[in-house]
């Protein structure tokens, strides 16, 4: 996870305002830290802790709270999400059929974990369940293009597709 460090953030001062005027809004409503945090990553895309900072201040609610709630939730990130977003799913039919391996790789490659991105913000890395494709396991996607019966051998087509 090192790698990350080198993600710098990018918020701009457009962002901050919006987000400013979103903690106003909520500010004196019951569980207003969930409301305030899916509307920040609407924002900003992702949750870093700069923003989780301003919302801590905001809501005056202890940043480790708030961590926690982004830590906690799968629909909370805090990492961007890459020009490209690259999923694996690894439902059964596709975990079956070595779909694993195949993240396991894309890893490598990548030098991230799931849920990150790389320092280049070219791409990120999802884990997913059943994408409705059973019959093409194991399948990745590139952002909207569907790859089925994807091999370790096949990463290198697929990823120089999206690194030129």
């Amino acid at each position: 996870m090192s790698n990350l460090a080198t993600v710098p953030f990018k918020g701009t001062k457009e962002q901050e305002e919006k987000l400013r005027e979103v903690i106003a809004k909520h500010k004196n409503e019951d569980g207003a830290t969930i409301p305030v945090l899916h509307e920040a990553q609407e924002i900003y895309g992702y949750l870093p802790i700069e923003v989780q900072k301003i919302i801590s201040e905001g809501l005056n609610v202890p940043l480790a709270e708030i961590y926690g709630i982004v830590t906690f939730y799968t629909q909370f990130s805090l990492y961007p999400k890459g020009e490209y977003e690259v999923s694996v799913c690894l439902g059964t039919a596709c975990y079956v059929k070595g779909s694993g391996t195949i993240i396991e790789k894309i890893k490598e490659r990548l030098g991230i974990e799931v849920g990150q991105c790389t320092p280049d913000g070219k791409f990120s890395l999802n884990a997913t369940r059943c994408i409705g494709a059973c019959g093409l396991a194991p399948v990745m996607t590139v952002n909207d293009a569907v790859f089925g019966q994807v091999k370790a051998a096949d990463l290198d087509d697929i990823f120089a597709k999206y690194q030129g």
